[in-house]
């Protein structure tokens, strides 16, 4: 069976209830996709997730950006996995570049790995993102980087887990800065990341599991990117709050 493409839009730590509400009047001009071969995700943030799907058209389903490393409890401030399941939102991001590298929360490999591992035993499935800095990139470590992030979630999960699983491959050099990989940039990347899988997993995982590109996502580059062999869709970052977000939801078709 081909992978079904999957198109995630990330609104990061954006939106009021008034621009939620026109940006998902705005999505819904869009034909639907409920008999499309392309899955959406919205991951929205936690306070608007409830008034979000009440906007939100219902051929698209939600996501939270982030979740707690494991069970709740005196953790103030977090939302656990249990939480997220019990809300009814099906999906969740972790491992985001600006929760690795951003100073103030600088999560590691490690964590994101048992927030993977965790968030997936109690019921969600998982946006997990991985991907190099510039200077990892312009010294030749993206392979290594990318390697290294995904050994600490493989280490965690059981091969059914992976069904579970996108991987969202986002250069962080790409990511808001409107430099973009080429379509063979992308590619090359994505293939190494599929080897790893089949090399380090299973073949069978490798096949099925969806790579996602993150990275300056737009109108203009998402055909040419959606039709990589490697490439089963995107993980959208400003673009998914503007209307051209369903020109990049559109791009499935160039499979």
């Amino acid at each position: 069976m081909p992978r079904k493409f999957f198109v995630g839009g990330n609104w990061k730590c954006n939106g009021t209830r008034e621009s939620i509400a026109k940006v998902c009047e705005e999505m819904a001009k869009g034909p639907s996709v409920a008999e499309a071969n392309v899955e959406v995700v919205i991951g929205v943030p936690f306070i608007y997730a409830d008034y979000t799907r009440e906007k939100l058209r219902k051929d698209w389903v939600l996501s939270v950006q982030n979740c707690w490393i494991g069970k709740g409890g005196a953790f103030t401030g977090e939302v656990s996995a249990e939480m997220i399941v019990d809300a009814g939102i099906p999906w969740v991001i972790l491992g985001h570049s600006e929760r690795r590298h951003l100073p103030e929360l600088k999560e590691s490999d490690e964590t994101v790995a048992i927030k993977v591992a965790y968030a997936i035993a109690n019921g969600l499935k998982v946006m997990a993102c991985i991907g190099e800095l510039l200077e990892e990139r312009e010294s030749g470590k993206t392979q290594a980087v990318n390697e290294r992030q995904l050994a600490a979630i493989a280490a965690k999960l059981k091969e059914d887990d992976w069904k579970n699983v996108v991987i969202a491959y986002e250069p962080v050099w790409a990511i808001g800065t409107g430099k973009v990989a080429t379509p063979e940039q992308a590619q090359e990347v994505h293939e190494q990341i599929r080897s790893w899988v089949a090399s380090n997993v299973s073949a069978s995982v490798a096949a099925d599991v969806r790579i996602l590109y993150g990275g300056s996502v737009t109108s203009k580059n998402c055909q040419e990117l959606a039709g990589k062999p490697d490439v089963d869709g995107f993980l959208v970052g400003g673009a998914s709050l503007k209307p051209e977000f369903l020109d990049i939801v559109d791009a499935h078709k160039a499979k």
